[in-house]
């Protein structure tokens, strides 16, 4: 049987970390970030780092205007043209709307259950661990 490829934790020998995946976390990110204010998707693109998109976990700007689209698409952010800046082309000035709104609030709550659970794992995993090699809490 041929050795699998293209996996993180088939490189774990090698210093790798297993990947931090949690599917769409872009999108709350990029909602609170137009809930704070109107941005354009450079903007958007530069302050996400700021939610630990960073070397370790990057996220090509390709991917942050993929789902302003994909947000804008659904109704859940608007966009407008800004003309009259004082140089450079016209740019894409993004906002949350009520709905969008309202998917943040529906994002919060499933990212709450969603550290409950992972506190319950670490918590588990810390017992597990002091009890296998003797140690006391």
């Amino acid at each position: 049987m041929g050795a699998r490829r293209g996996r993180a934790w088939d490189r774990m020998d090698e210093g790798k970390s297993c990947p931090r995946r949690i599917r769409r976390f872009l999108e709350p990110c990029l909602l609170l970030l137009l809930h704070r204010g109107d941005a354009h998707g450079y903007e958007l693109a530069e302050a996400i780092k700021g939610f630990g998109f960073d070397e370790r976990n990057p996220v090509d700007s390709s991917l942050v205007y993929r789902t302003l689209r994909w947000l804008e698409e659904n109704g859940l952010v608007e966009s407008t043209w800004e003309t009259e800046t004082s140089s450079g082309p016209a740019r894409r000035v993004y906002s949350l709307n009520e709905m969008g709104d309202r998917y943040l609030a529906a994002w919060m709550t499933d990212l709450k259950a969603t550290a409950d659970m992972l506190r319950s794992f670490l918590d588990e995993y810390h017992r597990h661990m002091a009890a296998a090699h003797g140690e006391s809490d």
